[in-house]
C-alpha cells in the first residue's frame, strides 16, 4: 500500500512556522508587560517606604516630598506604558489565535484527506480480494 502524501504539506509547515512565530511574539509581549507591572509594584513599595520615612526627620520633609512626587510621576508613566503594552499583548494574542485557527483548519483538512485515502485504499484492497476470491471460485467450477 502506498503511503499517504498530503499535497498541501508545504503550506501546513508554513502555517506551523507562522503559529510558532506568533506564539514567540506573544510571549515577548507578555514578558514586557510583566516587566512593566513589576516596576509599578516596586515603585509602589518605594512610595510607601518614602511616605513612612518622611516623618522621621522634619528637616528632610521637603526632599522626601520631591522624591515622593517623582515616584508618583514615574508610576503614572509606567501606568501609561502598561496600557500600551496591554494593547500590544491583545494584538499579539489575536494574531496568535488567528494563526492557531489557520493551522487547525489545515490539520483538519489533512486528517480528512488521510481518512479518505485510507478508505479508498481499503476499498481497493477489498475489490482485489473479491476479484481473487471470484477467480478462484470460477477456476474451481471449471
Amino acid at each position: 500500500m502506498k503511503r499517504f502524501k498530503f499535497s498541501l504539506e508545504k503550506i501546513l509547515k508554513l502555517r506551523e512556522y507562522k503559529e510558532e512565530e506568533c506564539k514567540h511574539a506573544l510571549g515577548q509581549a507578555i514578558s514586557m508587560l510583566n516587566l512593566i507591572e513589576n516596576k509599578i509594584k516596586e515603585t509602589a513599595v518605594k512610595h510607601h517606604q518614602a511616605a513612612v520615612q518622611r516623618f522621621n526627620d522634619p528637616l528632610d520633609i521637603p526632599s522626601w516630598d520631591i522624591y515622593i512626587l517623582r515616584l508618583e510621576q514615574e508610576a503614572e508613566k509606567l501606568g501609561t506604558q502598561a496600557a500600551k503594552a496591554q494593547i500590544v499583548v491583545d494584538e499579539k494574542r489575536l494574531l496568535y489565535m488567528e494563526a492557531q485557527k489557520d493551522l487547525k483548519a489545515m490539520e483538519k483538512l489533512k486528517e480528512k484527506q488521510k481518512k479518505e485515502y485510507h478508505k479508498k485504499m481499503l476499498d481497493k484492497q477489498m475489490a482485489e480480494v473479491d476479484e481473487i476470491t471470484s477467480s478462484r471460485y470460477i477456476t474451481q467450477l471449471v
